[in-house]
Order: C-alpha cells, then sequence, then structure tokens
C-alpha cells in the first residue's frame, strides 16, 4: 500500500535566528517521528557544505553562519577548520550524516541543497583577461581587453587532498562580480572572462539578455574539468552520505544541457533518484521550455503556481476568480514534473524574491497541493512550525498556518480515489476523491472560497449512500449525508476551507 508522497522544506533562510533554535541536523533526527507521523516522506535541507562568510561576532547562529548558498567546499560538510569555523551553519559532518539516518529510520527520504551556479570565498587571486559588461545586458560591453585580479583559486588548504585533490582556477569559471586590482569604485561589476573557449554559457535563461551570471565566481559548465568533476563529486557525495536526491539551486543559470547528462550519469548508479530544480519564473512556457531540454529528467518548482497564490491572497474579497487558480501553472501541464508550493525561503518576508502568500489564503493554498491528485508538494518550514526573525529593522513573527497539521494528515490518510473538479463558480470551488480499497475509510469532499459562505452539491458515488460526513479541519460543525444518487450538499465558510471526510 503507496501513500500519497509529501516534501518539507525543513530550514527558512532566518533559521538560527532565536537563540532557542537548536542544531539543525539535531532536530532533523528529534522530529522525524513526528514527520513520519504527519506524512512526511522527504525532506529537502539546506546546503551542507561550507560556506565563505563568518562572523564570529554574531548574537545569533543566522548572523554568525551563512545560510549556505555562498558555496565554498562541496567536500567539507563541516569537518575541515576553514573560513573561521569547522561545523557549518546547520551542525557537523557528524551530525548532518546521524540526521539523515534518523530521517531514514522513519522512512523519510532527503534531498540534499546543491549549489553548481558559483563558488564563493576564493583563497587567492589570479590575473584574467576580462570585459566588463552591462548589468541590464550581459552582451553588452563597456570595456574591454580588461586585465583584473579575480577570486578563482580554491586550494581548499583547510581539508588539503582529502577526499579530492581537485583545485579550482580561472580556467574553471567565466566570470566574477570583483576585480581585486582596482579602485572600489572601479572594483564592482560583472567581469565576463576572455580566451580560448571563454564566454557565456548559451543555454541559459534570456533574462539580461543572457542571464549565466548570478553571482561570485560563476562556474563555467563548458569546461570538460568541470563537468567531470561535479560528477566525480556526486557520486561520492552520494555513497558518503546516503541521501536520495538533489535541490538544485538556480538552474536557469546553468547550461541546460549539463544537468540532461549529469543525471543520466547518476541514475545509471541509482535510477530512483530524484532531482528537482529551482527555475524560478512565474512565465510557464520558461518552465516548459527547461523541461523539454532536460528530457524531462527533471522536477521544477511551479513558481506560476506559486504566483496565483500570491495574487488571490492580495486581491480584495471574493475578487480572484478561483475557476482561473491552476492556470498557466506546471502542475496543470506537467503534473508529474511539479512540486507544488505555497512558500519558500526566497519568497518569505524580508528576503529580494518576497512574495509572501497572505496568511488568509494560506489554508486554501495548501488544500491545493495537498489534497489534489497532481503535483508533488513541499510543505515550508514555517508554515508548519511558524518563524521569528529580524531583518531590515522589522520583526517578522509568521505564525503556524491554520490547519496544516490536519491537512497534511488529510492527505495520508483520506485523498486517495479518482479525483472529480467543480470548478463552477467564480469563488467556492470543490473537488472530490472517491477513495480506494488500499486506504480503508479514504474518499473525501474538498469545497473553498475566497468569498462569502457557499454550499455546492458535488457527486461522491452511490456506493457511499447514506453515509455521514464531517468537516476534519472542523472549521463548521455540521454534518452532511449522501442522498440515494450519491450527491451531498458539501459547504463551506466564507474565506474558508473545509475537508469533508466519513465520519468513522
Amino acid at each position: 500500500m503507496e501513500n500519497n508522497r509529501t516534501m518539507m522544506q525543513y530550514f527558512h533562510w532566518y533559521y538560527g535566528n532565536n537563540s532557542s533554535d537548536a542544531d539543525l541536523w539535531d532536530r532533523v533526527g528529534d522530529e522525524a517521528e513526528n514527520l513520519s507521523k504527519l506524512g512526511v516522506t522527504a525532506l529537502w535541507l539546506p546546503p551542507p557544505f561550507k560556506a565563505d562568510s563568518y562572523n564570529p561576532g554574531g548574537n545569533t547562529v543566522n548572523e554568525q553562519y551563512s545560510v549556505g548558498y555562498d558555496m565554498y567546499d562541496l567536500y567539507d560538510l563541516g569537518e575541515f577548520d576553514r573560513k573561521g569555523a569547522i561545523r557549518t551553519k546547520y551542525g557537523s559532518k557528524d551530525q548532518y550524516l546521524t540526521a539523515i539516518k534518523k530521517a531514514h529510520s522513519q522512512g523519510i527520504a532527503i534531498y540534499a541543497d546543491v549549489i553548481f551556479n558559483h563558488k564563493a570565498g576564493a583563497d587567492d587571486t589570479e590575473w584574467v583577461n576580462s570585459s566588463r559588461v552591462a548589468e541590464h545586458d550581459r552582451n553588452f560591453v563597456i570595456e574591454d581587453e580588461l586585465w583584473i585580479e579575480a577570486w578563482t583559486q580554491f586550494k581548499f588548504e583547510g581539508r588539503g587532498d582529502v577526499y579530492s585533490d581537485f583545485k579550482w582556477c580561472y580556467r574553471h569559471f567565466d566570470g566574477v562580480d570583483w576585480a581585486a586590482n582596482l579602485d572600489p569604485e572601479q572594483a564592482k561589476g560583472i567581469f565576463k572572462f576572455k580566451g580560448l573557449g571563454k564566454d557565456w554559457q548559451k543555454m541559459v535563461s534570456g533574462e539580461h539578455g543572457n542571464y549565466d551570471y548570478l553571482m561570485f565566481s560563476d562556474i563555467d559548465m563548458n569546461s570538460p574539468e568541470v563537468r567531470t568533476e561535479l560528477a566525480r563529486w556526486a557520486k561520492w557525495f552520494l555513497k558518503f552520505t546516503g541521501v536520495n536526491g538533489f535541490r538544485l539551486d538556480a538552474v536557469k543559470h546553468i547550461q541546460f544541457s549539463f544537468f540532461r547528462d549529469w543525471i543520466r550519469f547518476l541514475r545509471k548508479q541509482d535510477p530512483d533518484l530524484f532531482f528537482v530544480g529551482e527555475y524560478w519564473s512565474y512565465t510557464v512556457n520558461d518552465l516548459k521550455y527547461y523541461i523539454e531540454m532536460t528530457a524531462g529528467l527533471m522536477s521544477l518548482f511551479d513558481a506560476p503556481l506559486q504566483g496565483n497564490f500570491y495574487n488571490a491572497s492580495r486581491t480584495p474579497w471574493g475578487g480572484y476568480d478561483m475557476r482561473t487558480i491552476l492556470d498557466h501553472s506546471l502542475v496543470k501541464d506537467y503534473p508529474n514534473l511539479a512540486v507544488t508550493l505555497v512558500d519558500n525561503h526566497d519568497t518569505q518576508p524580508c528576503q529580494a524574491l518576497e512574495h509572501w502568500v497572505d496568511w488568509w489564503f494560506k489554508p486554501l493554498a495548501y488544500a491545493i497541493i495537498l489534497l489534489r491528485q497532481e503535483g508533488y508538494p513541499s510543505v515550508f518550514y514555517p508554515d508548519l512550525y511558524g518563524a521569528e526573525y529580524y531583518d531590515k529593522g522589522l520583526h517578522i513573527s509568521l505564525a503556524p498556518v491554520p490547519h496544516i497539521e490536519k491537512l497534511m494528515l488529510a492527505r495520508t490518510q483520506f485523498a486517495y480515489g479518482n479525483q472529480y473538479d467543480y470548478f463552477d463558480d467564480r469563488n467556492a470551488i470543490g473537488w472530490i476523491r472517491d477513495g480506494d480499497e488500499d486506504h480503508s475509510g479514504s474518499g473525501m469532499g474538498v469545497l473553498l472560497t475566497n468569498g462569502p459562505e457557499a454550499t455546492k452539491w458535488m457527486k461522491i458515488g452511490e456506493k457511499y449512500a447514506g453515509k455521514t460526513l464531517y468537516d476534519f479541519l472542523g472549521n463548521t460543525t455540521c454534518t452532511i449525508t449522501v442522498n440515494n444518487d450519491g450527491w451531498a450538499p458539501f459547504c463551506v465558510n466564507g474565506g474558508s476551507v473545509s475537508v469533508w471526510v466519513f465520519q468513522g
């Protein structure tokens, strides 16, 4: 008997901002049993690698350590004394490996967050011939034949040759954002390397003319040495840690063909590995094109659906047409490759891509991603546990989403069988799951509205004639009965969601 899959993003950008936050790797182990009971089948964990920035004078873990996306050394999982510390923000190598084992013991898979677009915190500079290009058009050369001192030498002196003797240099990058030899006013910019075979990668997002360059020292995926090393590293990492897949950061900036070849190589080692890419675009055709270019080998986060949730939540009462909530989303066109989400660490308040779904709409959005047939839902850490942090002079306090645990339980207990949609009203939409024989008591009716209270007749099936249903979320206390033809009058309070399941 196979249950529905549910992923959880088990961190947020400001984890560690409060003194009460434990080492994240330890928390994974402590919470694994409870998460499994809630129906979580996989955890997306943050980057476990040694990053560039460490501030020993910080008042909180979050202020001391990098979140992990300024990646320095893929082989250092919190084991070597580099960048001012041995551990990472989330703990040590041993804590990480223990967390994975404890999660596995509860039947929870682990997806590692990996950064291949760039490296940060180089150990030394090299002289490189380059061109300064425009920020908003990376193909427009402002200054040509410019020799700069670029931070491109990665010697890993704290680790030496343990696990790998590969050392990075300018040959392995195609651009940087800092020229150490120039005056401070001129040192910041985007510098594209020149020389044999050096150019921006072509199969990337077309934003800014060419969106190969994002930040730090940009890795050159056209380099055979780089492609070989990243395949070698992944093979080592999978064996060393036992993780079950990867969340791939910033894939819109990386040569599309690289991941097609890299995933095929790794699936020869383990055909069950899971891959999900972060291509953050609210235009679904961008995502569909990327799927085509990568031969459908990886899933993608459904940013367009998150955009729909955001727009619906920020539209005045009843103004958003809920019949269109799935339009122009990845889950509508590629349901088997869509990882659906309500929010993540980039969209949370105070982040550069802030796009936070308003609190009142979140239970509706989670009902859509958790209780429907299509997509692989991802629950965000603050939406389950809440979060409190400070940034940009603001005190942010995020409460857990109302009924989030019951919505997760409803997914694992009741959301099975055929699905029948009733998207026939501008505000109140619903669907039926008619249950299956493998999950006793399964079957449900879901009704939600962004406007006034509503009642909708929906057919759950003649086999349930005479059966009584109640709102599993407890938003309404009445019960309803299925008539002889299999129909029932499902109801919902205004601006709310009700999940109707069978009594007993």
